[in-house]
């Protein structure tokens, strides 16, 4: 599996390129802004993106959408939850970043995710879990040995906000204590800020 962290946007969101070595097949994580750069970055691999995931519906990882779907002929995936805030600017929060603009749209989903459910890019396969707090339709992404958990957990026992539309911390709390924390100590947690750090650092 490769993986490629790409940090996008004036909030450092990360990025994630996760890749087939084999059949040059990718996902892309969260492209928060500068589509250029994600592009260049695949090509640099020479890798096709074929889904591009959002971990929840906020404009710094959501913002690149339209165009990196329009470079690579991706679709969107979103959890059913999140998925109005992709075209409304007052849910994914463009219009408190940019006040006095018509704020940010990204195309609508092409697929709803739910718990369970699995994307797919040649021999990469990561389970959709649903850990909601940060947003209702936060979702995580594991896969062998990793977890990509978007605003839900950070490094340094850091999590995501609660305090915007939509949050809660005790749905984050449960989130993390029930879900992530029930993940082997071993697997790597890629956070949607900051440095990645691994389950049993968090946990203990």
């Amino acid at each position: 599996m490769i993986i490629r962290t790409v940090r996008v946007g004036v909030l450092d969101t990360n990025c994630y390129i996760v890749g087939c070595e084999r059949s040059r097949k990718a996902l892309v994580i969260d492209p928060g802004a500068e589509p250029e750069r994600i592009v260049a970055a695949l090509r640099a691999d020479n890798l096709q993106c074929e889904v591009i995931v959002n971990t929840h519906g906020h404009v710094d990882h959501i913002a690149a959408n339209g165009a990196v779907k329009a470079a690579t002929g991706a679709t969107i995936a979103i959890h059913t939850q999140d998925a109005r805030a992709l075209v409304d600017p007052s849910v994914n929060l463009s219009i408190l970043a940019m006040p006095g603009a018509r704020g940010i749209e990204s195309p609508r989903a092409d697929r709803l995710l739910a718990e369970g459910d699995e994307v797919v890019a040649g021999s990469v396969r990561l389970r959709v879990v649903h850990t909601p707090g940060h947003t209702p339709g936060s979702i995580s992404l594991v896969g062998d040995g990793v977890v990509f958990s978007g605003d839900t957990l950070f490094a340094d026992g850091g999590i995501g906000r609660t305090d915007f539309p939509g949050g809660s911390y005790d749905s984050l709390v449960r989130s993390i204590e029930g879900k992530l924390f029930s993940l082997p100590d071993e697997t790597v947690v890629y956070p949607g800020h900051g440095p990645s750090t691994t389950i049993g650092r968090e946990r203990w």
